[in-house]
């Protein structure tokens, strides 16, 4: 026999039923027992799940499928019997794969029933069971609550935990994270997002956890929003401004379903109308098919008015609701405003509407009244309604505008409007009744007007945000339209301001806006003005001139403002008594209303000059109106991004200014740098010795008795003996020119740095290069450019080393962040080989050049004894190593390097009687510095450079020798065995300098410092 069980989830009356067949497969005993043995929270469910269901029959006669279940007594006898109801007592247990989200499943839990016991872990459902043959499952679960939404709702409101709710909150508002919760113990406040130390599968929840909070998302902007960014259809150029047509919204007034009317228009309507209708059965007016009758009209009143956003469309539609509820002859509509002094008025916004008048007829007539003075400003002050049978009796009417209409007012019916919060936003005030009653409002027309208001009240106030909403969006385009003027354009002042001041306009209509700048180098306070006039409304004029005679008054303000640093906003300003102002004689145009503000360079705390804007228009209108405080504070806004791009643009010009003349400076060096033509024409044709008759090829060369002019064939030669002309192509003519150049851009009045020196230099190179055998490892072009190098490597020296220049504060320290004078040396070198008629290097590919340009700079930086210190250290290394492999180019770097080094400071290794004056003559330039370190900086100059102290001299080169020279001349030798001359030398003249120290009194670290001129 079988016994059957009803399901806990039975199928709503109201849905289709998804009752399971009674033919599903029977549970297996083990699956049973499992759920048997289920947790409190699931028998919970299933417990209201059936007191829903018992409910439910109640209400409903019609019963609910049932699924016959077998139990586990008749699934061991195979017997089956009739289908009986599912009692209380035999309420399974949900399976833990059909428990619900957020539902625990060990330990006491909220909402756990006093008593139940702690239920052992669950068993996982058999896997093997369908969704529709397991009552259980949660997809049959999932679907029976889908198909009673009003049981999940009301069981998730009464049973749902504080961390059930931060769950779903953060699955929505965080990215899905897949969280493994039955793996987690949950506690009170607990729970796998609950705790920090929970992580899910992988620890996916400590990485979103860790991800910082967005304040805005992007996804709330997937709406059809406009664009930011719109084309220009004058141009095509993309602009933040949009067109009056573009930035148009859509029409939210245009005829649409009821269904689409907001809910919270729809409620107020419907309380207007019920207030209206109970007023009206209250005092027995009609029937009920009168007051039926009543209610639909104000509906649909009430439906013409509740989905329009402009107000002055929305104002005149309210208007001509009135006259048709109270008859009456015209119809007024005061808005609360604020003026620039923050005191509230009433503008009219429509003035005597009368049926069949247009919103633009209504708006040619506009006032404005004062706070609590008339009637109208009476009922705005008090908040209190009045009904004056005869207005020429009542003492707060003012008589001034019958006259000036011409229209005589008799009775009177004026309201406030106020909002949701009980704000007066406007007065309403009807004029003149029609019809009978002797031309009075009656009680009723109070009542019904008082209704229909309450609700105009609320859609005047969202009509007024949507207004201000759409102003605030507008004012922030103008302000993205100055922010990327500031950014793109910076090359002409007068196109940048003309363009800000096209915005401007085209934001605040007004007839002028000027911008005057300030220059303290002007004899006038204003060097420049920019200004562009609305002479006549929609015409603009561009017109720029900076004499005072054109505008006075404008002047006389913007001085004041200019040394008073103050906003001034003055809506009259013949009203102003500080100025003696002039006559203005301009044909029709005079200053009214005006608005002006300093704009500063905050940086500098300084001001820069002044903006201006007079005369204010209403829009439609074209009469002048006194500036607010929304303008004061777009025009601070506007003075602040004038402000910078004023300065930005000012600071284009100075650079452009700079670079100009850095241009004719430039042409004027390379003129006077470049040899000259007499100069070159007889280097060409003097006959070039050879490197023996000119003792070119011996270590020992001294230029001791070498004429100037020598210096330069000597020179020639080297490069026709490594035989550099006729492998790159160069013309002896540039050869010769650019010689001479080289020569001419040393210093003659430098006692060591100059031409001689350099020319030592490179006689040192070519000697390496052809008697040490280097060019046989060498390629020709870094043969051509280490003799460029060397020739070059000291070209403009002034005489100081790089410590100097930073002590001073030199422009080149400015220019180069290290090895100021080196790079000062290569950017010489580099503009005399780029100068006509010295193209040395002409002939090159472009990869070639490159690579020479690359090698000259490394080489010439080479000689500065802070980069030799760095590099040396590995070079040493790889040659006591045996490791160097001229193979290797980060080898041959650095041994073009060392090269430049050891020819820079060859003259260490000449012959003792060339040693000692070389030695003069470095001492000389050294301490020339001293005395400018002692004399201009007020410091004490070291020992190298003390005059003071020329007896150290000997021991200051022993040390020089032994820090810096002897290591570097020892490696040369074991890479170039043929260049031993030059340690021999070296080691020479240090026994000559060690026998002059006796002479010196005390002994000093030979290595306590090092210069890269041979000196220590």
């Amino acid at each position: 026999m079988d016994s059957s069980l009803v399901s806990p989830f039975p199928s709503s009356p109201s849905s289709p039923s998804r009752a399971l067949p009674p033919t599903a497969p029977l549970l297996p005993e083990t699956s049973r027992a499992a759920a048997a043995a289920a947790g409190s929270r699931q028998r919970d469910v299933a417990a209201e799940a059936v007191e829903w269901q018992e409910q439910q029959q109640q209400e409903d006669d019609e019963g609910c499928a049932r699924v016959v279940v077998a139990d586990s007594g008749a699934e061991r006898s195979g017997a089956r019997s009739a289908p009986r109801p599912w009692s209380r007592a035999e309420l399974p247990t949900l399976s833990p794969r059909c428990r619900i989200p957020g539902a625990g499943h060990s330990g006491s839990e909220p909402g756990q029933r006093p008593g139940s016991p702690r239920d052992p872990a669950p068993e996982p459902a058999p896997s093997h069971l369908e969704p529709a043959a397991c009552p259980h499952h949660p997809r049959a679960v999932e679907a029976w609550l889908d198909d009673n939404p009003d049981f999940a709702r009301s069981y998730f409101v009464r049973k749902a935990t504080r961390e059930m709710i931060n769950v779903w909150f953060e699955e929505r508002v965080r990215p899905v994270v897949s969280v493994d919760r039955t793996s987690s113990s949950r506690g009170v406040g607990g729970g796998a997002l609950g705790h920090a130390g929970a992580t899910g599968a992988g620890g996916a929840v400590d990485g979103c956890r860790q991800s910082p909070p967005r304040k805005i998302s992007a996804s709330e902007f997937d709406r059809p929003l406009r664009p930011l960014l719109m084309e220009d259809p004058s141009d095509g150029s993309l602009t933040f401004v949009l067109g009056t047509e573009a930035a148009a919204p859509r029409s939210w007034s245009s005829p649409r379903p009821h269904a689409e009317a907001s809910d919270v228009p729809g409620r107020a309507a419907s309380g207007c109308v019920m207030a209206m209708a109970t007023s009206v059965s209250a005092h027995g007016v009609g029937s009920s098919r009168s007051v039926s009758g009543e209610r639909e009209r104000f509906l649909e009143l009430v439906k013409d008015i509740a989905c329009r956003l402009d107000v002055v469309t929305l104002c005149h539609r309210i208007l001509l609701h009135v006259n048709q509820v109270l008859t009456a002859d015209r119809c007024s509509l005061f808005i609360v405003r604020e003026d620039s002094s923050q005191e509230r008025c009433l503008v009219s916004t429509l003035f005597d509407v009368s049926l069949g008048s247009t919103p633009e007829q209504a708006r040619t007539s506009w006032l404005r009244l004062a706070w609590g003075k008339g009637i109208v400003g009476y009922v705005a002050a008090t908040g209190n309604g009045v009904n004056i049978p005869n207005a020429y009796q009542d003492p707060r009417f003012n008589v001034e505008v019958d006259l000036m209409t011409g229209y005589k007012t008799q009775s009177v019916l004026c309201l406030p409007i106020k909002d949701n919060k009980g704000e007066i936003v406007g007065v309403a005030q009807a004029i003149n009744k029609k019809g009978n009653n002797e031309g009075k409002f009656t009680e009723k027309d109070e009542r019904e007007f008082g209704a229909y208001l309450a609700f105009c009240g609320i859609v005047l106030h969202n009509a007024q945000l949507y207004e201000d909403s759409l102003l605030e969006n507008r004012r922030n385009q103008v302000l993205l339209e100055l922010a990327s003027l500031v950014c793109e354009e910076q090359s002409s002042l007068e196109e940048l301001v003309g363009r800000i001041i096209d915005i401007i306009l085209s934001f605040m209509p007004c007839q002028r806006c000027a911008v005057f700048i300030a220059d303290k180098d002007s004899p006038n306070i204003f060097s420049r003005v920019f200004h562009k006039s609305l002479e006549v409304p929609g015409v603009a004029e561009n017109t720029s001139q900076s004499e005072s005679q054109s505008h006075p008054v404008s002047f006389i303000y913007a001085e004041f403002v200019m040394k008073m640093l103050t906003l001034l906003n003055i809506p009259d300003v013949h009203c102003d008594n500080r100025f003696n102002l002039p006559v203005e004689e301009r044909g029709n145009y005079r200053t009214k209303s005006l608005l002006c503000a300093p704009i500063q360079n905050r940086k500098k705390n300084e001001v820069i000059g002044v903006c201006q804007l007079v005369n204010k228009l209403e829009e439609g209108a074209g009469e002048v109106r006194p500036f607010n405080r929304n303008d004061e504070q777009f025009v601070e806004a506007f003075a602040i991004f004038c402000g910078m791009a004023i300065r930005n643009t000012r600071m284009y010009e100075a650079v452009a200014r700079a670079v100009a003349k850095q241009t004719v400076t430039l042409e004027v060096l390379s003129y006077h740098a470049i040899a000259h033509e007499d100069e070159c024409a007889k280097l060409q044709t003097t006959s070039v010795p050879s490197a023996q008759s000119l003792n070119l090829l011996d270590f020992t060369f001294s230029d001791f008795g070498m004429a100037e002019e020598l210096t330069a064939v000597g020179s020639l030669r080297m490069l026709l003996d490594l035989s550099l002309l006729q492998t790159f192509s160069i013309p002896n003519e540039v050869a010769c020119r650019w010689i001479l150049s080289v020569r001419k851009n040393y210093r003659r009045n430098i006692a060591y740095h100059n031409w001689r020196h350099a020319f030592n230099t490179g006689q040192c190179m070519f000697t390496v290069l052809v008697t040490g055998q280097a060019q046989n490892v060498l390629t020709p072009l870094e043969m051509l450019c280490l003799i460029i190098a060397a020739l070059s490597h000291d070209l403009d020296h002034r005489g100081f080393n790089n410590s100097y220049i930073k002590k001073s504060d030199h422009p080149l320290a400015t220019l180069y962040g290290h090895s100021m004078l080196e790079h000062h040396h290569f950017d010489q070198c580099l503009m005399l080989l780029n100068s006509p008629g010295n193209e040395m290097l002409s002939s090159l590919s472009v990869q070639e050049y490159r690579s020479a340009v690359g090698m000259i700079e490394h080489a010439i930086l080479s000689t500065d004894l802070a980069t030799y210190c760095k590099n040396r250290g590995e070079f040493f290394s790889l040659v006591k190593d045996g490791t160097f492999n001229l193979e290797d180019q980060h080898h041959r770097k650095l041994l073009r390097a060392m090269m430049m080094t050891a020819c820079d400071v060859s003259a260490i290794t000449k012959p003792w009687p060339v040693q000692q004056k070389i030695a003069e003559l470095v001492a000389s330039e050294f301490f020339d510095q001293g005395d400018r370190e002692r004399q201009e900086l007020h410091v004490e100059p070291t020992d190298m450079m003390n005059r003071e102290k020329r007896d150290k001299i000997p021991t200051i080169q022993v040390g020089f020798i032994d820090g810096i020279c002897l290591p570097l001349y020892e490696a040369l030798s074991c890479v170039f065995p043929a260049c031993a001359p030059l340690l021999s030398g070296c080691q020479s003249n240090r026994q000559n300098w060690e026998k002059l120290t006796t002479r010196c009194d005390g002994q000093q670290d030979p290595g306590a410092e090092l210069n890269d001129d041979g000196l220590k």
